[in-house]
């Protein structure tokens, strides 16, 4: 008995102890809590109760080189109610003029919003919704509402702002335009410059009033934000309308798979259209991929000019060296190598055998004179920059193959082979960078997109030409493949385009691409520059898998949309001709011409922006295109823009008072 009355005295003692550690445990985390990590623990509750949330900075224009808008930047507003935020004898005096208010404004019955907002008052909701997706005039007029204009606090108005981006443009230039998104990688224009248009963002302090439902403690900010800079870009609105047009017909009848069109012009490496298209599921084109950046592949007969060049710098040949096309058939290692003319072109030049794309006489023309040291032929495509990116600020940009025999893939066909473009890999962008150094007697330029950066008329940064080789070749050879160029567009394989009204030169090409899985599958390209004479532009269209029952050939499918965008940018620029039309006038009036003409490359340099095509727009959309360009409007009616007293393409200045007429 003695036994048990001892064990239950000692496991009143253990639990009593147990009681005893337990209450100093308590009281030890009450002091921590209170006074050791109080701190921490009452940020924590108070960042349960408030929260910084990012006020999205305005992000920067981004304009064509003429001053039109390639996209910009509007603003649109939710707009919800805190019904606990009035007092009741406030809410009492103003319901019925607000509900009158919005029943107004969005066309429904005032009785509608009354029941509305009473119930939201009696079940006490914090954040009932009154509209989505408002201009900011919709904005404005709303926040002056009865009870509204009380302010956040006494009248329980909620703004939610959101930045949405506009592309005034539409679907034409809209892969080299771009996008800068959360959770994607930066495309185009948009993606390549983001640094300059995305500016910095603001933050303010928030204060939670229901689950996921947040109220802004004040109208001010904690911390403006700072919008972004203005872009102007190298791209001619007008220009990229032909290329875009030019090619879209083209592969519409060719039934072809995707194809791209580059502009650049000669002097300065400013690319002024970049026209990307792909076929979708449906049949119907778009800017699906910038193939003319990103698409590494064969360019085939486009590079016989490399090699050409490569050879007459050399000195192993001269364009008057004759070759034997054999039949028009050549073998090397049991593969052939065919002209396109059956039976060969007998005994021609190095000179015409480029006119007609002679396969045979080429390869023969590399292969002799290099396959004892082929590194000398390699070596020189190298100095050429050939075998080097572009290094573009877009990313996504293909990269050139061009084999050497040190190699570990080297092998007897790849000398003859290169000869004639295969073998060798290089975008459009990067073959149209080395016809234009030809056009612009060897001097190499980097293909530019960008010409300067603004804060509203204030220059941030000036982006100049930038020479990538200062001479590919000697100009010499650079004089004797001008005019081989141009006799292939004269009497070669590309005299379909000819024309007596303006001069054009350039080069063929038709590839098959992945021959060895299945034939049929070709390349047609044509590179090269206009006029011939004075190169003021070049140009390079590639177009893939034509449907090879309507034509394959070059000259057929890419040479006709060369032909379209040279003649539809000739027809539309004066200037081009001016060294003509200087000739024609008589010398007294020389002087004055010249004034004149200065005047125009002035008016040109300093041109202002150019007028949108605001028709069937929201008209609050419509005036924050124009007040971002910084003319004034005054609007007459509501809705919709039917007019506007400044037609599309005027030019457009901040002295300038534009008037919209609304439906």
């Amino acid at each position: 008995m003695a036994t048990t009355s001892k064990n239950i005295l000692n496991k009143m003692y253990l639990v009593g102890a147990i009681f005893v550690i337990v209450a100093v445990l308590v009281v030890v985390q009450i002091i921590n809590i209170q006074f050791i990590d109080g701190d921490a623990y009452r940020r924590k509750a108070e960042q349960r109760i408030f929260r910084n949330d990012i006020i999205p900075s305005t992000r920067g224009n981004l304009f064509d080189a003429n001053g039109q808008l390639l996209a910009t930047s509007i603003s649109k507003y939710d707009i919800r109610f805190d019904a606990l935020a009035p007092s009741n004898q406030d809410f009492n005096d103003n319901i019925a003029a607000l509900a009158k208010a919005l029943a107004t404004k969005f066309e429904t019955s005032t009785d509608y919003y009354l029941q509305k907002l009473r119930k939201a008052h009696s079940n006490r909701n914090r954040y009932m919704l009154i509209a989505k997706n408002l201009n900011y005039g919709d904005y404005k007029e709303i926040r002056e509402f009865p009870l509204f204009g009380m302010g956040p606090y006494r009248g329980g108005l909620i703004i939610e702002k959101r930045i949405v981006r506009e592309h005034p443009l539409g679907k034409m230039a809209e892969r080299i335009v771009g996008y800068d998104r959360d959770g994607s990688a930066p495309v185009g224009l948009e993606g390549a410059f983001a640094p300059y248009l995305r500016g910095s963002d603001g933050v303010r302090l928030e204060q939670k009033i229901g689950k996921n439902q947040w109220k802004p403690i004040s109208s001010e900010n904690e911390i403006n934000p700072n919008d972004g800079y203005d872009v102007y870009t190298t791209i001619d609105v007008n220009m990229q309308d032909v290329a875009h047009h030019a090619l879209l017909e083209q592969l519409e009848y060719f039934e072809a798979d995707h194809g791209t069109a580059v502009v650049m012009e000669v002097a300065s490496g400013e690319i002024k259209a970049l026209s990307n298209l792909g076929r979708g599921e449906s049949g119907k084109y778009f800017e699906k991929r910038n193939y003319a950046v990103w698409e590494s592949h064969e360019p085939g007969s486009t590079f016989k000019l490399m090699s050409v060049i490569a050879a007459l710098e050399d000195k192993v040949v001269d364009t008057s060296t004759v070759f034997d096309t054999q039949g028009g058939k050549i073998s090397y290692y049991g593969r052939n190598v065919r002209d396109s003319k059956q039976g060969g072109y007998g005994k021609i030049s190095v000179a015409k055998a480029f006119e007609v794309s002679s396969n045979t006489a080429l390869v023969q023309m590399i292969q002799n004179n290099y396959k004892s040291h082929p590194d000398d032929y390699v070596n020189r495509l190298y100095s050429m920059n050939l075998n080097k990116k572009l290094d573009l600020p877009i990313k996504g940009e293909g990269v050139p193959m061009i084999p050497h025999p040190d190699d570990a893939h080297w092998s007897g066909l790849s000398l003859p082979w290169m000869g004639f473009g295969y073998g060798v890999q290089l975008t459009p962008l990067q073959t149209l960078t080395f016809y234009n150094a030809v056009a612009n007697n060897g001097v190499m330029v980097k293909p530019r997109l960008i010409r300067e950066v603004k804060s509203k008329e204030r220059l941030i940064e000036q982006f100049d030409r930038e020479i990538i080789n200062p001479a590919i070749c000697s100009q010499n050879t650079i004089n004797k493949v001008k005019v081989m160029m141009e006799n292939v567009v004269k009497r070669g394989t590309a005299d379909n385009l000819y024309s007596t009204n303006f001069s054009m030169a350039g080069k063929t090409g038709t590839c098959q691409a992945e021959y060895w899985k299945s034939p049929g599958n070709y390349i047609a390209s044509f590179a090269g520059y206009f006029p011939a004479d004075k190169p003021k532009y070049s140009c390079i269209v590639v177009i893939h898998q034509p449907n090879t029952k309507k034509g394959y050939y070059g000259n057929i499918v890419a040479g006709p949309v060369f032909k379209k965008i040279a003649q539809k940018i000739y027809a539309n620029n004066p200037l081009l001709d001016e060294v003509e039309l200087q000739k024609s006038i008589p010398e007294p009036m020389a002087r004055s011409t010249n004034t004149y003409l200065k005047t125009i490359h002035q008016q040109a340099e300093t041109a202002v922006h150019k007028m949108p095509n605001l028709i069937g727009m929201e008209a609050m959309d419509a005036l924050a295109i124009v007040e971002n360009l910084g003319a004034k409007v005054v609007l007459i009616g509501s809705g919709k823009v039917r007019s506007q007293s400044l037609q599309p393409g005027a030019k457009l200045s901040s002295t300038h008072q534009l008037t919209l007429t609304l439906l």
